[in-house]
Parts: C-alpha cells; structure tokens; sequence
C-alpha cells in the first residue's frame, strides 16, 4: 500500500490579463492536503468468494475465472454474455453453464482496440471505444458478422476514454464522453457530454453537458428518466468534489469544471467571462444526492423487471470501483440506490466485502454490472482479477 501526500495551493498569483480568454481569476486561495493510498491488493483465489456479501437472501457465485480485465457487460437474449476489454482490445462471448453455473465457453469474437461500451439492439452488436463507434449483426452461434464502423471522430480519450452507450425507449443511441483532463476549459463542445445519435451513427447531438465522466447510466423503470453516477474531479483533497448521483436531462448543464455536487463552485476555478461562478451555478443542475469523493463510480443500472428480484424493481445498482486519492478509503463495493415514486430516498450495501475493515487491503474492484433479466442473475465483473460474480436468488 502506498500512502503519502502533499499540500496543494492554488491562488490568484497571476496577473488579471493572464486569465483573458478564461475570465477573472479567484481572490481566495486553496489548500488541500492530498492523499495518494491504494489498498494493498491481495492475490486472488477462489475461496475469497465466501468472504462476499449480499443481502439476505441471495448468495454469491463465481461465473467466470482468468479473463484477465473484463469491463462492461452486455446480455445476449440466449444468457450468453459479451464482456468488453479494453487493455486487449477485444469482446469475449461467454456461453453455456457447466453444472455450477459458470461459463463453459469463452471466445474473443470481435478485435477492437480501445473498446469499452457496449449493448445490444435490434440483433446489433454495438461497441465503443474512445474515437469509434462500431456494429455487428449477432448470429445465432454468438459470433458477429456484417461490422461497421459508424462514427471515427469522436472527440480524444485521453484521461478519460471509458466510452458507455446504452439505447432508451425512443430508439436512439446514447454515449457518455468524459473530459479529456482532471481539470480543465475543454475547446471541444463533445467533451464532458451525454450524446444522442440515431442507430446507423448520424445526427450527433449534445444530449447534455457538464459532466465530467458519468460513465454509467441507465433509465428509470417507471419514469424512463435518464440517471447516471459522475466522477469528481481529483486533486481537492479527500473529501471535495463529491461524487454525484443526477437527473439527467435534455439541455441540462451540470456544471462541471466551475460547479460541483448541489451546486457548490469550485475554489480553485477562475469566473467566467462576464459573470461570476456563483451566478453561473444558479443555472447548473444540481446533483440528486452526493457520494463520498473519489470513490469512482464505473457502472450503473436499474434492475427493473429481473426474475428474483422484485423487490429492487425500481432500484439502482452502482460499482464503485474504489478510492486511490483519499487517506480513509472509499468505494470497492455495489450498491443499491432505493428509489420510490421515481426518486433516490436511500442507499445501503448490495455486493460488499472487498475493501479489507481497516481498508489497508483489498481483494478486488467491482466495474460492470448487467441483469439476466428471464434468468434471474445479476452480473458483477471485477477488472482487477478477471473475475465475473454472478448474484441469485438463494434457493
């Protein structure tokens, strides 16, 4: 485990004309002191998974073992799986059950490099990484043919590449764009956005901005409005910025680099042109509930109708994949945001168990999260020991 930090300071030291295309810089000074701590990973092995925990109820099994750094799900409507990763520049498909319930065949189906997102509509495969949106035509044995490349000039990866896409109920495909920096004025539009793009890859448009890496996001069962988890920005010491739980709207600004959390402007951020971040955050949309900072969240879904599972119907399920800039340790855990007559009231522990009690070790980093809905399974990938968890009913 590495724990050390510094003190960062930050104030108006320039001269005024300096800041000229950004606007007037801040007269306050900050300082923050700032942890870098990684949890001890410990090796994994098989019996770890007895030390996980679910609710009451249900019960853990592993589904898949040695599939080095898988990170996004997606269900086939057979129960097959296909698992982005990103470090190997392929999706797998997982296929068949051996008589504990895990995967008896894995094949690399699709070479891709970069790719991250993924879903499936209308027997398409779609796939993203961080420039390129692609598609393939499913087939019945799980392999896909007929790929195309829909879109090459998304806006660059950089700091933040992890490209998710997930189709709504109006048929059109939605991707979230991280920033391309920690902090930063971005000079492309597309950057720290929701897009919204037709099937075949045309009409591109802003869906929303100001987010500055909402990686995972999902509709609300009932009210089909889009909510999603957004990651902070680093280097404010442990406990600013928050991580956010938010609504996401059509044409909604939240905020970010000025503004972040319930509307809470940055100390650090300069105002902008012709006005000040206080009245520039009055025009912000405020995150719905706030997480402890840096606890990194990277999937986020609503269980809606899976078999086992009724009463979290209207529920959502976050990864957090776990701090690495925060002295206490926060995050390496699912869980369950409660949700009544379409609004978050509450969030408890739904997969726990990784990050040791005193947090100096850890024994994984939840990442994907997908629900076999007619099987009854949700999905846990964990990017650090190649692992898939499979999460039922206990019967």
């Amino acid at each position: 485990m590495k724990n050390t930090f510094f003190i960062l300071t930050l104030s108006a030291a320039l001269p005024t004309f300096a800041f000229a295309q950004k606007g007037i810089a801040p007269d306050e000074k900050f300082t923050a002191t700032i942890n870098t701590n990684y949890p001890a990973q410990v090796k994994f092995t098989e019996g770890m998974a007895a030390n996980l925990k679910v609710p009451d109820g249900y019960r853990v099994s592993i589904a898949a073992t040695g599939l080095g750094k898988p990170r996004i799900m997606a269900v086939n409507t057979d129960g097959s799986l296909y698992v982005t990763r990103r470090d190997k520049g392929d999706v797998l498909h997982l296929s068949g059950k051996d008589a504990k319930g895990r995967f008896a065949n894995v094949k690399t189906i699709w070479k891709f490099e970069d790719v991250h997102g993924i879903t499936i509509h209308n027997g398409w495969l779609y796939v993203a990484s961080s420039k390129i949106l692609k598609r393939g035509r499913i087939n019945v044995d799980g392999s896909v043919t007929d790929t195309a490349t829909l879109i090459k000039d998304l806006p660059e990866g950089s700091q933040h590449n992890n490209r998710m896409i997930a189709f709504g109920q109006d048929g059109m495909l939605y991707m979230t764009v991280g920033s391309d920096c920690n902090d930063c004025g971005e000079t492309n539009k597309e950057h720290a956005t929701m897009l919204q793009i037709k099937p075949d890859g045309s009409a591109r448009r802003v869906f929303a901005k100001g987010l500055r890496n909402t990686i995972g996001f999902d509709w609300h069962p009932e009210t089909k409005e889009i909510w999603g988890c957004d990651n902070g920005t680093d280097w404010r010491g442990d406990e600013i910025p928050p991580e956010e739980l938010n609504k996401i709207t059509d044409g909604g600004d939240y905020g970010w680099p000025m503004v972040f959390g319930k509307r809470q402007v940055d100390p650090t951020r300069e105002d902008p042109v012709g006005g000040t971040k206080d009245g520039y955050a009055q025009t912000t949309v405020p995150a719905v509930i706030t997480f402890p900072a840096h606890s990194a969240p990277i999937d986020f879904r609503f269980i809606g109708d899976t078999k086992d599972f009724s009463e979290f119907k209207n529920d959502a399920l976050v990864a957090w994949h776990g701090s690495w800039n925060r002295k206490k340790p926060e995050g390496y855990k699912v869980q369950r945001i409660q949700y009544v007559n379409g609004q978050p009231t509450k969030v408890t522990d739904f997969f726990w168990g990784f990050l040791s009690n005193d947090g100096k070790s850890r024994i994984g980093r939840p990442t994907g999260i997908i629900a076999s809905k007619t099987e009854g399974i949700i999905y846990v990938s964990d990017d650090e020991n190649g692992v898939i968890y499979s999460i039922t009913a206990a019967k």
